[in-house]
C-alpha cells in the first residue's frame, strides 16, 4: 500500500516544533499502550469463549430436537463459566408456575433446598419470578439491599450475594428464566448479561424445537394408529417421513420442502392438481406446484402474488382460518380464480386447508381433482399434517436466519475486535512513525467495510494530503497529489462541516453539487462514496475516504466503524 513520495516530503508532521517529552512520559505511554493492548486482546478472548460456548449450545440443540434438557444442561454450565458465576439455574414457565428445570455447581443439600421452594408464582419476592413479571432483566448487585427479595434463608444456605437473571421470552411471552449468582456484592458486566440474553434466545429456539418436533410426532401417532390396517397408511407416513428428512436437510430453504409436500399431496390425496401459497400478512405467494398443465400453471403464475380474497380457495382458507372445499367447483361462480382453472384444467372438486402458526394463517395449501364430491376425512387429516409440516419448515427457516443473523453480528464484531487490536499493536511499535499506523487503519477499514478504494487524508492548511491507502485510485495518485479545501469536494467537505457525508451513487448528483473530484472519480468506476472526518476536540484534522465500484451503500454499523 506504501506509495513512493517525494524527498522531504514523507513526514512533514515531524519538522512541527514540540516539546521535548521525558523519558518518565514516554514510559508512561508505554505502559498505557499496553495496557490498552491487553485489554483489547482479553475482549477478543472474552468473545471467542462466547462464540466458542454459542456454537457448543447449537450443536446441542441440532442433536437433540426431542429433549430439551440437554441444551438447558450445556446453558447452565456455559453461563456459570463465562459470567464468573458461583451458581447458575434454569427456569421453565408455563403459564402460571416457574419450575427449577437446571442447575450448575449448587451443593446437593442446597440442590434439594431449592427444589422445595418450587414450583413458584410470578412476584417481586424473588429474582427469577421477578423477571417473569416484567418480563425484563433482573439485576440485583446486592441482595441485603434488595428490600423486595424474600428468600432470605435461602439466599443464607446458598451464600451468594448477587443475581441476575434473564428471561427467555417467545414473541414476547415469558416461558422461562436463566439465573447466575454471585458469592460477593458484585454486579454483573454489561456483556455478561448480553451473553446471558443471547443463551435465552438459543433456549427458546430448542424449546420451540422440541414443542413442534413433539407436536408433529403426536399427530403422525395419531395417523399411523388411525390407519394402521390399510395400505394407504404406509404411503401416508411414507410421504410424512419424507417431507421430515427433507425439512432435517434444508433447515435454512423452505423451498424443498414445499415442492415434496406438493408432490406427495397431489398423489395421495388423487389430485390433479396441487399447489401451496405462503401468506406474508398482506399478499399470498405461491410457493410450489404440482401436476399443473401449461395453461393451467399459467393461470396460477401470473394470478400471484395477490391478497387473500374470497376468489381463491387458498384466499377463504386464509381468511376463515380453517379448512374449506367445493364439491363442484364449476357451479362456484364465487371463485373466479378457481372457476377459471377448473374450466381449464378440467377439475371439480377442492380443497384447501390453512397452514397456521399459534392460530395465525402462514400459507394453505390446495389440492383439486376430476371427481365432484367431498374429500375423505383421511385426505384433510393429511393434508392437515402437510400444512403443519410447513408451518414446522417456515419456522426453521425463520429460526436459523435469526440465529445465523447473531452468529454474523458476533463474527463482525470479533473481526472488528481483531482489528483494534491489530492497529493498537501496531500503534505500540510505532511511537515514532505514524505511517505505519495509518496502513494499518486504512487496511483494516477497507476490509471491514468492503471498499474498493479507501484513501487517509489528513489536513495540511488548505489542502488535504493522502498519507495511506489502498486500491486502484490509491495506487494511481501522484506523489503531490493535494485535495483543495473546498466545499466542492466531498472529502474536503466532511472536513470543513466536520460531518460524515455519504452518498449511495455519486452518478446521481447534480455535476454542480460536487465538480471538485467527481469527475475523476466517476472515471475511475467509483459509484458509492462515504467520507468520515477526523475529529478532535470539535476540529476536523483529516478524513477517510471509502469508495465503491458498485451502487451499495455502507451499512449503518460499517459507517459506525469508520468513525470508531
Amino acid at each position: 500500500m506504501r506509495r513512493g513520495a517525494k524527498p522531504g516530503k514523507a513526514k512533514v508532521k515531524a519538522r512541527l516544533p514540540v516539546a521535548r517529552k521525558s523519558r518518565k512520559s514516554e514510559g508512561s505511554k508505554r505502559r498505557e499502550l499496553e495496557k490498552r493492548l491487553a485489554e483489547a486482546l482479553q475482549r477478543e478472548q472474552v468473545l471467542v469463549e462466547q462464540q466458542t460456548a454459542t456454537a457448543e449450545i447449537l450443536s446441542v440443540i441440532s442433536s437433540s430436537p426431542t429433549d430439551v434438557q440437554p441444551v438447558f444442561d450445556t446453558i447452565t454450565q456455559n453461563a456459570l463459566e463465562l459470567c464468573g458465576a458461583a451458581s447458575s439455574l434454569l427456569t421453565t414457565f408455563d403459564g402460571e408456575l416457574l419450575h427449577l428445570a437446571a442447575l450448575a455447581n449448587v451443593r446437593p443439600g442446597v440442590a434439594d433446598s431449592l427444589r422445595r421452594v418450587y414450583p413458584m408464582r410470578p412476584g417481586r419476592g424473588a429474582a427469577g419470578v421477578r423477571a417473569i413479571l416484567t418480563r425484563a432483566v433482573v439485576h440485583i448487585p446486592d441482595l441485603r439491599e434488595d428490600p423486595e427479595y424474600a428468600l432470605r434463608d435461602l439466599v443464607q444456605a446458598l451464600d451468594f450475594r448477587s443475581v441476575l437473571a434473564v428471561p427467555m421470552l417467545r414473541e414476547g411471552k415469558p416461558i422461562g428464566t436463566i439465573n447466575v449468582h454471585k458469592g460477593d456484592p458484585e454486579p454483573f458486566s454489561e456483556s455478561q448479561i448480553a451473553l446471558l440474553q443471547t443463551f435465552a434466545a438459543q433456549a427458546v429456539i430448542a424449546i420451540e424445537n422440541v414443542r413442534l418436533f413433539t407436536e408433529l410426532q403426536q399427530k403422525n401417532g395419531a395417523l399411523t394408529q388411525a390407519h394402521a390396517q390399510v395400505s394407504e397408511a404406509l404411503e401416508q407416513q411414507t410421504a410424512t417421513a419424507e417431507i421430515l428428512r427433507v425439512i432435517s436437510s434444508s433447515p435454512t430453504d423452505g423451498q424443498p420442502v414445499f415442492d415434496v409436500i406438493v408432490e406427495s399431496a397431489c398423489r395421495l390425496c388423487d389430485a390433479v392438481f396441487a399447489n401451496a401459497v405462503q401468506f406474508d400478512g398482506e399478499l399470498m405467494h405461491n410457493m410450489a406446484h404440482y401436476g399443473f398443465s401449461p395453461e393451467g400453471l399459467d393461470i396460477l403464475m401470473r394470478a400471484f402474488p395477490r391478497a387473500p380474497t374470497r376468489e381463491s380457495m387458498s384466499g377463504r382458507a386464509i381468511l376463515d382460518g380453517t379448512v374449506v372445499q367445493s364439491e363442484d367447483m364449476s357451479t362456484d361462480e364465487g371463485t373466479a380464480l378457481s372457476h377459471q382453472l377448473s374450466r381449464v384444467v378440467g377439475s371439480h372438486a377442492y380443497l384447501s386447508v390453512p397452514m397456521l402458526r399459534e392460530g395465525v394463517p402462514v400459507g394453505a395449501i390446495t389440492v383439486a381433482r376430476r371427481e365432484r364430491g367431498s374429500f375423505p376425512a383421511r385426505q384433510v387429516e393429511l393434508l392437515k399434517t402437510f400444512a403443519d409440516q410447513a408451518v414446522i419448515a417456515i419456522e426453521n427457516v425463520r429460526l436459523f436466519t435469526e440465529l445465523e443473523a447473531r452468529n454474523r453480528d458476533l463474527t463482525t464484531a470479533l473481526d472488528q475486535q481483531t482489528a483494534t487490536s491489530d492497529i493498537l499493536r501496531v500503534i505500540s511499535q510505532s511511537q515514532t512513525d505514524l505511517q505505519p499506523v495509518f496502513e494499518s487503519l486504512v487496511d483494516s477499514a477497507a476490509r471491514l467495510c468492503g471498499a474498493n478504494d479507501l484513501l487517509l487524508l489528513v489536513r495540511e492548511g488548505d489542502v488535504l494530503r493522502p498519507v495511506a491507502g489502498i486500491g486502484p485510485f490509491w495506487g494511481s495518485l501522484a506523489a503531490d497529489f493535494r485535495v483543495p479545501l473546498v466545499r466542492g469536494s466531498i472529502a474536503a467537505r466532511s472536513v470543513i462541516d466536520g460531518a460524515t457525508l455519504h452518498f449511495p451513487d455519486l452518478a446521481a448528483l447534480s455535476e454542480t453539487e460536487f465538480p471538485t473530484g467527481r469527475d475523476l472519480q466517476l472515471r475511475f468506476g467509483h459509484r458509492t462514496v462515504l467520507a468520515v472526518p477526523l475529529v478532535r476536540e470539535g476540529s476536523a484534522l483529516g478524513t477517510i475516504f471509502a469508495l465503491r465500484f458498485e451502487v451499495r451503500p455502507f451499512a449503518d454499523q460499517q459507517i459506525a466503524l469508520l468513525k470508531t
